[in-house]
């Protein structure tokens, strides 16, 4: 089997002995590709988009798989969805072979530990989806994520960079932006991980807008767990009812800094609890509020 990350680059066989600036160029000019070989996976990127925020509107939740680099960025982004979109902990999940101490340090064997893909997604049910991530996309710890997934009923996803990826033989969805050959052979922390990067931000994301966390391009239901995200608040309230930031803050202080409710507050002129009550029947969606 050919994987092309772990093929060498004919373009960087001289990276070890050229100038510095020189490095950073072949590097940039590599990475260019990246964004193309995603391009040519929208369509089943929409496609995976669709799968996830049915399961979200029917209680469901989206698991990420990795190991190495693949699982680190998994946990990255379900880490992010809950401040961003003000979703539950346990929404987005993100799972790493060799568990969270493999978030720092190299598990050596995990990636190959069949039973261990086996028993971390024990959790699945056919309600949910979850997306194997590997730029190989042959690890034996995705494989028994898969069998278990397939065994509980449970939607897959598989984002690799690897056509021949054994992951995609189990795949309901299959995400595969082949980046080439990376800039050190194998080193598919590089253009595969920025891959996966790029394509996890547009499922999770696309995902949330589709069930209403956003309003228009705001992150109406961000938690303003900090000073940074209260100013946020502040101002999509500001934008949102063209108010003061000084009535925008009292109006988000009366309603537990709910950004939602303090839009509605002000834009219908009614109660928090006649908000609340408003967004409940809409199921949370503030443009169907409005």
């Amino acid at each position: 089997m050919n994987i092309i990350t772990e093929n060498r680059n004919k373009n960087t066989v001289d990276i070890d002995i050229i100038p510095t600036l020189e490095i950073v160029k072949k590097i940039n000019t590599e990475d260019k590709l990246v964004a193309l070989a995603v391009e040519k996976e929208e369509k089943n990127i929409a496609l995976a988009i669709d799968m996830i925020s049915e399961k979200f509107l029917n209680g469901g939740k989206l698991y990420y798989f990795g190991a190495g680099t693949s699982g680190r960025l998994g946990v990255l982004d379900a880490s992010e969805c809950p401040p961003t979109f003000g979703v539950d902990n346990d929404m987005v999940i993100g799972i790493i072979a060799g568990g969270d101490s493999a978030l720092k340090n190299a598990i050596e064997g995990a990636e190959d530990d069949y039973a261990l893909g086996y028993k971390d997604s024990e959790t699945l049910t056919e309600n949910d989806c979850c997306v194997l991530i590997s730029a190989s996309g042959n690890p034996n710890y995705l494989i028994g994520v898969a069998d278990h997934a397939k065994e509980k009923k449970c939607k897959i996803i598989a984002l690799t960079c690897n056509k021949e990826a054994k992951i995609l033989n189990f795949a309901d969805i299959k995400i595969c932006p082949v980046v080439g050959a990376e800039v050190i052979s194998g080193s598919s922390r590089l253009k595969a991980g920025t891959a996966q990067k790029m394509v996890l931000n547009m499922l999770s994301t696309g995902a949330m807008i589709k069930i209403g966390k956003t309003y228009e391009n705001f992150m109406i239901d961000v938690k303003p767990t900090n000073e940074k995200l209260k100013k946020r608040a502040i101002q999509i309230v500001v934008d949102l009812c063209k108010i003061s930031k000084i009535q925008a803050k009292k109006v988000l202080m009366s309603c537990d800094w709910k950004v939602k409710t303090a839009v509605l507050m002000n834009k219908k002129n009614i109660s928090k609890k006649e908000a609340n009550e408003l967004l409940k029947a809409k199921n949370g969606v503030l443009r169907k509020a409005l």
